[in-house]
């Protein structure tokens, strides 16, 4: 493909029209929405609106006339569209591992309360998950003297069995863009006994997600990737219908109390997934949050009715198979480590050297090609349809062959770590 062919795809694209809605600093291409999303252009003046006029002039009068006190609920039913959820199933509360930790000590709860299944001491995860998941999981394990089990993604149906409590995963791997296939993993969780839960960190807003569908216990998720909700964005929480109102979740705060003003000394958990909250709704960046799932839904009206996700997974799997090709081509230096099969891979290409991997992200940075590291030898780049085009994945290609090329991650600046990398 030569780059006029990318600009001919541009120019056919019927998505083009959604990165007019992001603010995109000229003279960059944006691989990093994986980690954090671009800023709609519409947030800055929502955010402004809160703070000057429903906070400035409202006061405390605005959650209850600005509606504030229902914006997990009215921003949870959006994100619920995107991930194969109903209305009021889902919730937008915390952070990621907070979240994690309240749905796997609810799902440890309900098998713990099946007579059946003393045994199930096991919970499973990918020995390259997230480390937050591990983490969480790890320090629940130690309190309930329970074990974390970790594997390699091809290993995990076959540790499933009568000891396994929950399989915990993240639906497309941080460091490969590895896909797991929710239903298949779901279905042999359960065939075993045991529960799933599903971390969409990488894939809300990014591929096609059932939950219902594929039959999902719990699931987690960001709001600060592709969601584009901002740095530090409120994450969300959902629980199947079938489990949501068996167990408390352990974080009883006043808001996910029935009757948060009715300040009774003992706790009694609010009906369906209102439970899963906490405390106090962070208005400012729920504001923010909302801005971001919007510009995901505006995909729907581009669709041809196809639905926004398929749409922008069509466009995701393009731009990915472009760049990995072109860098293929370009630069054998590198290994590819995401998958090539598109029904296995998320919206990112990642790549491998083993030692120069941080110095060429820092060189293609300096250029405007904003991609990241992970340790230990992984270069990442996400691709976000909303905004990325043809062209932008052809040129970091370009820009990536020529730091290779050209020896220019040798120089100092490029090999001194930062503490964000």
């Amino acid at each position: 493909m030569t780059r006029d062919d990318a600009l001919a795809l541009d120019a056919a694209d019927p998505l083009a029209p959604l990165r007019d809605l992001f603010e995109l600093p000229p003279g960059v291409i944006y691989l990093d929405g994986n980690s954090l999303g671009a800023c709609p252009k519409a947030t800055a003046a929502r955010v402004q609106q809160v703070v000057a006029q429903e906070w400035g002039q409202g006061l405390i009068r605005s959650w209850n006339d600005a509606g504030w006190m229902g914006l997990p609920q009215r921003v949870g039913d959006k994100i619920a569209r995107l991930v194969g959820a109903g209305p009021g199933e889902l919730v937008v509360a915390d952070s990621t591992s907070v979240n994690l930790f309240k749905v796997l000590s609810a799902a440890l709860a309900v098998i713990a309360a099946d007579a059946d299944a003393p045994q199930r001491k096991v919970i499973l995860s990918e020995r390259s998950n997230f480390p937050t998941d591990l983490y969480i999981a790890e320090s629940l394990a130690r309190q309930q003297g329970l074990e974390l089990m970790l594997a390699e993604a091809d290993e995990l149906p076959g540790l499933l069995g009568e000891r396994t409590a929950v399989l915990m995963l993240t639906h497309v791997n941080y460091r490969t863009g590895r896909m797991h296939d929710m239903a298949a993993l779901t279905a042999a969780a359960h065939a075993a006994g045991a529960l799933a839960i599903w971390d969409l960190a990488h894939s809300a807003g990014a591929v096609p997600v059932d939950l219902k569908r594929a039959g999902a216990d719990y699931a987690v998720g960001c709001g600060y990737k592709y969601l584009n909700g901002g740095p530090g964005a409120p994450a969300f929480v959902w629980a199947h219908p079938r489990h949501v109102e068996r167990f408390w979740q352990p974080l009883a705060g006043w808001i996910g109390h029935a009757a948060p003003f009715g300040f009774t000394p003992g706790y009694r958990p609010a009906a369906g997934i209102a439970r899963f909250q906490c405390g106090t709704p962070a208005v400012l960046s729920l504001a923010a949050l909302e801005c971001g799932v919007d510009t995901v839904l505006a995909a729907e009206a581009l669709s041809a009715g196809r639905g926004a996700m398929a749409a922008l997974r069509h466009k995701s799997l393009a731009l990915t198979r472009l760049f990995a090709a072109r860098v293929q081509a370009t630069c054998p230096q590198l290994a590819l480590v995401s998958p090539r099969d598109d029904a296995r891979r998320g919206s990112q290409v990642c790549l491998a050297h083993p030692e120069i991997g941080y110095a060429v992200v820092q060189a293609l940075i300096a250029r405007g090609v904003i991609g990241d590291f992970r340790a230990p030898d992984v270069l990442r780049f996400g691709f976000t349809p909303l905004y990325l085009r043809f062209v932008d994945a052809w040129d970091a290609a370009e820009h990536l062959h020529q730091v290779l090329a050209g020896g220019e991650w040798q120089r100092p600046e490029f090999n001194r770590r930062h503490a964000v990398t």
